[in-house]
């Protein structure tokens, strides 16, 4: 009888060996918490195409906070829904020192001042056409370099407010280019700015656009975000990013685009983040809700997938409920 040289179950025999030769693994400082913040009080609205994900109004996120902090992890993403009223076609709201996602920021970085705080930069919650950009109402189109200048306004207020890092989504040319020096200019040279250099036009942000109230009011996004068909293209973007003054870049979705992450964590040395969207963590959901996935594994599976395919970073609906397990079975991790 003719008998294997090499027998690889061996280190697969027990969890403690399983452990010891692992090639990848997760911890509460990898993932970066997205936050929904809605004027109002004493506000926790959950999400329904996002079950188990709330809106919170300023005074209840706080709690909020205090629960990411205690399980471990270090970073947050804010968004903002803001009422009918202060939106127009210019995004000028978006700039006012007294808006709620400035409020936010001061807010939450007084009680939680080593916390790192990142926002959201783009119009859409703030346009009356639900897109990223100002529109030409003429020529039905999104217009780029006008964006960037009202972009430019908001990411300063942000950072003006105590934001530590911004993180453009709105995909116009040349804005990692145009915030960098805009923080230049103003003495923001220790700001951080995440660029959404790969974002695709996926079908996948349907629950995230309720929960902002923020779907394009007419047409798609599909001129400014990348088509889902096209791989080199994003690394073309990131290697713009990086070039225009990025100091991270990041890939959107996760799921469906992990080529993605691969080509561009090998490509840049910048360190490089992936976002699993709201349609991702809604589909495990759904999923385990009909009893056909195990919540827990799955959700496990998918986040290590992300970071064995490159991310650094993982931005994710997940990041409390994944942090939790990884410190009551890994606590010295």
């Amino acid at each position: 009888m003719s008998f294997p040289n090499q027998r690889k179950r061996i280190n697969r025999a027990s969890s403690a060996v399983r452990n010891l030769v692992a090639e990848t693994a997760l911890h509460p400082h990898d993932f970066i918490a997205p936050l929904f913040i809605e004027d109002g009080e004493g506000i926790k609205s959950e999400i329904p195409s996002m079950p188990g994900y709330f809106r919170y109004s300023l005074d209840t996120v706080m709690g909020e906070v205090e629960e990411l902090v205690a399980v471990g992890i270090q970073s947050v993403l804010l968004f903002v829904k803001e009422g009918d009223d202060k939106k127009d076609n210019t995004g000028a709201y978006a700039s006012n020192p007294e808006g709620l996602m400035q409020r936010s920021i001061r807010a939450i970085k007084a009680k939680f001042p080593d916390l790192l705080v990142m926002t959201d930069v783009a119009l859409d919650p703030y346009s009356s056409y639900g897109h990223d950009g100002i529109v030409d109402v003429e020529k039905g189109e999104i217009v780029n370099d006008e964006t960037v200048e009202a972009l430019v306004k908001m990411a300063l207020s942000h950072v003006e407010a105590g934001a530590d890092w911004v993180a453009p989504s709105d995909m116009m040319d040349g804005r990692i280019g145009a915030l960098r020096q805009a923080f230049n200019e103003h003495g923001y040279t220790h700001k951080g700015i995440l660029a959404y250099s790969a974002k695709y036009a996926s079908a996948l942000y349907g629950p995230f656009r309720d929960a902002l109230d923020s779907a394009p009011g007419f047409g798609d996004k599909k001129t400014y975000q990348m088509d889902p068909r096209n791989r080199k293209e994003g690394l073309d973007e990131a290697y713009l990013d990086e070039s225009e003054g990025a100091d991270m870049l990041m890939v959107k979705p996760g799921s469906f685009y992990l080529d993605v992450v691969r080509d561009m964590s090998e490509a840049s040395n910048l360190p490089v983040a992936v976002y699993q969207v709201s349609g991702e963590y809604a589909m495990i959901k759904a999923a385990a809700e009909k009893g056909w996935l195990n919540e827990h594994d799955i959700m496990l599976e998918s986040l290590i997938a992300f970071k064995r395919a490159g991310a650094k970073v993982i931005l994710t609906y997940f990041a409390k409920e994944a942090s939790k397990h990884l410190i009551k079975n890994y606590p010295n991790s």
